[in-house]
């Protein structure tokens, strides 16, 4: 068994490999083959990483030196290629790092840091970030942040609405007075005043929305809120940006929950707290919150029940009383 599995290390050696990674054990007959000729084998790898260098290097991941014909044999074009594979220690740990890949150029970034929590801060931070440039790459455009599109959308819907004649015209409006939504809550969670920074931010939309092409207030549909200092300004010289994608998502969501929801036309919930309000009913006690779309018809709906607990409370304490009684 030994030989076939020397056999097999000589066939890898044979194909021009210098570099060996295996996520399995080597025992130490395959290392000192590997030693005698010159070439470098890494145990214990990760899958993960083994696709990534594959990826980087062109090299294939083979779990089997057998073919379709059942013989064993090792191709050099399974092999991929880099200009230095070489052992670093940084900090505590001993790391290999393949430097120069062919096919795919990549890079590792070494975080640094005081203690594990600083460290797994940083990671989020960074993965943020990369996340942020692939979403923008993937969309190929940005636009300006701090509330500017959902302002400028706002203004856009309102207009829109004045020119129908229909009930779609509050559904629009309704619409539109949402989107302010975003720019308020980015001004009141920096502890401004929302209040007049959304009504800046609304008229300098407003003014570039009327304004004819080639007006120089055009450039007003870049600004943004800037929350550091409180006041408006132009986001996209500012480099406040945000991925096309990832804003067209937000919205497409945002407006699916809000058609899921109303669409239920009732929902009876018991939650213990405020909301729930005890009725005593002969030996039952009674928790409802009812909850609709419609307030008036909420109310309503409150009123009939709590009436139809009182008439059921009433004919409860009446046979009790005529019970009693009889006795």
């Amino acid at each position: 068994e030994s030989e076939i599995t020397l056999e097999r290390v000589r066939k890898i050696l044979a194909s021009g490999a210098n570099v060996v990674l295996t996520t399995k054990g080597i025992d130490d007959l395959c290392l000192k083959e590997f030693v005698e000729a010159g070439a470098m084998a890494v145990r214990r790898c990760r899958k993960e990483d083994l696709r990534r260098i594959a990826k980087a290097t062109g090299g294939q991941l083979i779990s089997s030196l057998a073919n379709l014909e059942g013989e064993e044999t090792f191709e050099a074009s399974y092999l991929g290629t880099a200009d230095e594979v070489v052992q670093e220690r940084i900090s505590d740990d001993e790391l290999i790092l393949i430097k120069g890949t062919k096919v795919v150029s990549s890079a590792s970034i070494v975080l640094r840091g005081a203690n594990d929590y600083m460290l797994d801060e940083m990671e989020r931070a960074l993965h943020d970030t990369l996340s942020v440039i692939k979403r923008t790459l993937e969309s190929g455009s940005v636009v300006p942040g701090g509330g500017a599109v959902e302002s400028a959308l706002s203004i856009y819907l309102e207009n829109f609405a004045t020119t129908l004649g229909s009930r779609e015209q509050l559904a629009i409006a309704e619409f539109a007075s949402a989107l302010l939504s975003i720019p308020k809550t980015l001004a009141v969670n920096a502890a401004k005043d929302s209040t007049d920074l959304v009504a800046k931010l609304r008229s300098y939309h407003n003014a570039a929305q009327n304004a004819p092409a080639g007006d120089p207030k055009k450039i007003l549909l870049r600004y943004g809120l800037d929350l550091m200092n409180g006041e408006v300004r132009d986001n996209v010289a500012a480099g406040v940006l945000e991925p096309t994608m990832s804003k067209v998502k937000s919205l497409k969501s945002a407006y699916e929950a809000a058609v899921s929801l109303l669409r239920i036309d009732d929902a009876i919930q018991c939650i213990p707290g405020e909301l729930c309000r005890p009725h005593v009913v002969g030996t039952y006690r009674l928790n409802h919150h009812i909850s609709q779309n419609n307030k008036a018809r909420t109310r309503m709906a409150i009123d009939y029940f709590e009436y139809g607990l009182r008439v059921l409370s009433y004919n409860v304490e009446m046979k009790e009383f005529e019970t009693r009684n009889r006795g």
